[in-house]
């Protein structure tokens, strides 16, 4: 028996170490369920002050509980590092790792090339690396596979290697990590049916693909979807501020045919760790292939354009009332790119802020999971939710629509609304004066 032939009879006893490279919104998530299935899991992370708040049994996720993580600490089922050593220990090895773009748009893999660099200069006959992180097609075949193989092991043969897409959707409490199918390749059939073998113990579904690049793939087509429907929703909301309709009603209404539609939202940009950056993945690499991926292209543009609009909006609304932009208070209602986390990756509002402090608005923010952001070397401090700073804007901005606000209150005490995200539905004659996307 080979030695990747019993790492598959280590896995299913359970008795196989996981390491997870990178313990952010995936990374630690993954590692309470792996944890959870009774293996013996290494957290590695290069930033000291996580692991120093693991150490004290402090979670800084939101899908994750410090009680979760005490949890995992006293059963000795989890341990946290920035020691990059104890992967020559490690049977399975997760990258968890970010994958943002430049400011070029261009991808960035230097996270990804940074572990798989670490790995390198410890793999060992026998063990296998699942990659997690999105990137573009053929990455881990073209680019990882002869990295990992300067280490003179053969894939396939010495190690395993595979691609296995996070899906995860921070905050969601509808769809838990489980709960979500996990898409597997391997750089060969044995390498898939390891990486499968390690995900039946902690996922309700599991589907192989064929091959790395097709895993690749998978991702990038359900995020590329559902920007280039966001980005159809915006426009449709561009068109219907023309028209002088409501695109709320028009959305809700289109929304109860049973089949052929599938209800989108509109917003004021996009955001978060993936559906603003997948699609300019797959752009980017289908120019390398002379090929122009137009549908990505115009969403890009429309989505990129909406804080601009929603800016274009407020100065509108501040011209009613006789008032400028320039040293108008300005309430922001969320900075995170979604209700429920506090996480700001390109967060619209991020660039909706910039915009109004570049033309002299006195702009603050309240959102209840972020306590304070900086925005061009600026620090915005979180505003108590109170009469007072209600009724002393000039208008308040609702860009995100945390669950956790007042919104009745927000409509009493407030003198104008601009709300981009419908949170005040049904409030409309109770007192200020709202405007919608």
């Amino acid at each position: 028996m080979s030695r990747l032939e019993g790492l598959r009879t280590r896995i299913e006893s359970r008795e196989a170490t996981m390491g997870v490279i990178g313990l952010g919104y995936v990374g630690l998530p993954l590692s309470l369920e792996l944890a959870r299935a009774g293996f013996q899991v290494k957290g590695i992370d290069i930033d000291v002050e996580k692991i120093q708040l693991l150490e004290s049994n402090q979670s800084y996720i939101e899908d994750v509980s410090s009680q979760d993580v005490a949890a995992m600490r006293a059963a000795g089922s989890f341990e946290a590092t920035n020691d990059f050593a104890v992967i020559a220990k490690l049977d399975v090895i997760h990258i968890c790792v970010p994958t943002p773009l430049t400011r070029s748009k261009d991808p960035d893999l230097s996270h990804m090339a940074d572990a798989m660099e670490e790995i390198r200069r410890r793999l060992r006959s026998g063990q296998l690396v699942i990659l997690g992180s999105t990137t573009y097609p053929g990455t881990t075949h073209e680019l990882f596979v002869p990295i990992l193989e300067e280490s003179g092991l053969k894939v396939g043969e010495d190690f395993a290697l595979a691609f296995a897409p996070e899906r995860i959707d921070p905050g969601n409490k509808k769809f838990t990590v489980r709960q979500i199918a996990k898409v597997v390749g391997g750089e060969t059939p044995l390498c898939r049916d390891l990486a499968c073998c390690v995900f039946d113990a902690i996922f309700d579904e599991v589907v192989p693909v064929s091959s790395t690049q097709s895993a690749e793939m998978v991702k990038l087509l359900e995020n590329t979807f559902r920007a280039i429907n966001i980005g159809l929703v915006n426009e449709v909301a561009l068109m219907c501020q023309r028209l002088g309709l409501d695109v709320w009603e028009v959305i809700e209404a289109a929304a109860t045919k049973p089949f052929g539609f599938m209800k989108f939202l509109p917003g004021p940009g996009l955001g978060g760790h993936c559906i603003p950056v997948d699609p300019s993945y797959l752009a980017w690499k289908m120019k390398s292939l002379n090929f122009s991926a137009r549908f990505i292209e115009l969403a890009t543009e429309i989505n990129g354009h909406m804080p601009e609009h929603v800016v274009e909006r407020v100065v509108a609304l501040l011209n009613e009332d006789r008032l400028a932009l320039n040293g108008s208070k300005v309430l922001i209602l969320g900075v995170a790119y979604k209700p429920g986390v506090g996480d700001m990756r390109e967060s619209p509002a991020l660039d909706v802020i910039r915009l109004m402090a570049a033309k002299g608005a006195d702009v603050s923010y309240h959102d209840p999971y972020v306590r304070e952001c900086e925005i061009d070397g600026r620090v915005y401090k979180n505003t108590d939710f109170d009469d007072a700073m209600l009724e002393g804007c000039d208008l308040a901005v609702i860009l995100t629509d945390h669950a956790e606000v007042d919104y009745e209150r927000l409509v009493a005490r407030a003198p104008r609304i601009f709300d981009t995200r419908n949170a005040t539905a049904g409030l409309e004659d109770k007192a200020a004066k709202i405007s919608k996307l």
